[in-house]
């Protein structure tokens, strides 16, 4: 072994006649331990190269890829109604919102105008499912470091969310209910009213789950000062969403750059300085709470919008004109960015996918090393990813 791949220790002893031993030099060597690519109680297939010196993590390299499916080489072969298929998919606990930017950005290219009733249905179902995206996060996470009643409240509120989100599109996970131009049909009658009573109902039991865990002095053990990310790393490494923002980065496109509707409703952007892993779960429930008053606000907007349109008529086959544009959105887990080329045809000459996951899951190089293993799963969790949607 070469005299840099040694690292001189000096051993001392400790208890009952320590004081008489001789100190020794030992040499030792780092130990490579690879997490995966077996499912390591994430959302997806990941790989981790961690470094080791003893339980200390030295340097760690997330390695991706192993889900990879080829969606963006798939978009050039299919028409833009065939690509709202694939791309929800890519996250998928976020399928509508991942239906929303492919359709935004064709709309964009097209100049087409959305009826008023489908903007804010949109606007109303991008935050249902913002809510859902999050509540399964807020139920893992606890259970990923060892507590198991959390899941099952957070369950509770998603299937109460899912009956809605179901009755209206008819899927559970991939709704496929976007349409360029609009959505596929008209809401159901008295269909607002099963939301308010569903929205009514999460806010009433989400304190129970709040309770569970927010003051539990176990999870505060794992959690608090545990994977701490400045604010500077956040932005070198282009990470957005709740992380970010739980590490004081005060950006929120809903906000900031306003698509949809959410120019005309009150975003609140939920931060915080911390920037360790209980910050980051703080915002994401709090941003639960933000979400569910979005929800309340779009469908007294929706009550209030005389009859009228969902969608536009579209061409049987229906082409782009020629030309690029670039579209993104505040998905749950962050910026989703669609960069769409048109030659003219009936299927886009490339429609490249900026997903919020790959950049969240590329800062575990930064953030990992010096803490210990057994913390590692308590910062892996708290990093809210999808694998499909690191490797599209």
């Amino acid at each position: 072994m070469s005299e840099e791949g040694v690292r001189r220790e000096r051993v001392v002893g400790i208890g009952a006649g320590a004081e008489g031993l001789p100190s020794k030099e030992l040499a030792t060597e780092d130990m490579v331990l690879n997490i995966g690519p077996q499912h390591p109680s994430t959302h997806g297939v990941l790989r981790l190269r961690l470094t080791l010196d003893g339980e200390r993590i030295v340097q760690a390299e997330p390695i991706v890829g192993y889900m990879h499916r080829g969606a963006e080489k798939l978009f050039e072969v299919r028409d833009y109604r065939q690509i709202i298929v694939l791309a929800n998919r890519h996250d998928w606990l976020s399928a509508f919102a991942n239906e929303l930017g492919v359709v935004l950005a064709v709309e964009r290219m097209l100049g087409m105008e959305v009826p008023p009733r489908a903007v804010w249905a949109r606007t109303l179902l991008a935050e249902l499912n913002r809510v859902l995206n999050h509540l399964m996060f807020l139920g893992s996470y606890p259970l990923e470091l060892g507590a198991i009643t959390p899941v099952f409240y957070a369950f509770r509120e998603r299937e109460t969310l899912q009956r809605v989100m179901e009755e209206i599109s008819g899927g559970r996970m991939h709704y496929m209910f976007n349409r360029v131009g609009g959505l596929k049909e008209d809401l159901p009658l008295g269909w607002l009213d099963r939301v308010t009573a569903a929205v009514a109902a999460i806010r009433r039991r989400l304190p129970d789950l709040e309770e569970l865990v927010a003051g539990n002095e176990i999870f505060l053990a794992r959690t608090k000062g545990i994977g701490v990310l400045d604010r500077d790393t956040i932005l070198q490494y282009g990470v957005s969403g709740p992380i970010a923002r739980a590490s004081g980065v005060d950006f929120d496109l809903r906000r900031d750059e306003p698509y949809l509707a959410y120019g005309e409703l009150p975003v609140k952007v939920v931060t915080r300085t911390a920037g360790d892993c209980l910050a980051r779960f703080e915002v994401l429930l709090d941003q639960v709470k933000v979400s569910l008053d979005l929800a309340d606000a779009c469908v007294a907007r929706l009550r209030e919008l005389p009859p009228g349109p969902i969608n536009q008529r579209l061409p049987k086959v229906l082409k782009v004109p020629e030309g690029h544009t670039y579209a993104w959105t505040e998905n749950p887990l962050g910026i989703n960015g669609y960069y769409l080329v048109s030659r003219g045809d009936k299927t886009p000459w490339r429609l490249k996918l900026r997903s919020a996951s790959f950049n969240n899951v590329q800062v575990l190089r930064e953030v990992l090393p010096g803490n210990l293993v057994s913390d590692m799963i308590a910062i892996l969790g708290s990093m809210f990813f999808v694998v499909g949607d690191i490797d599209k």
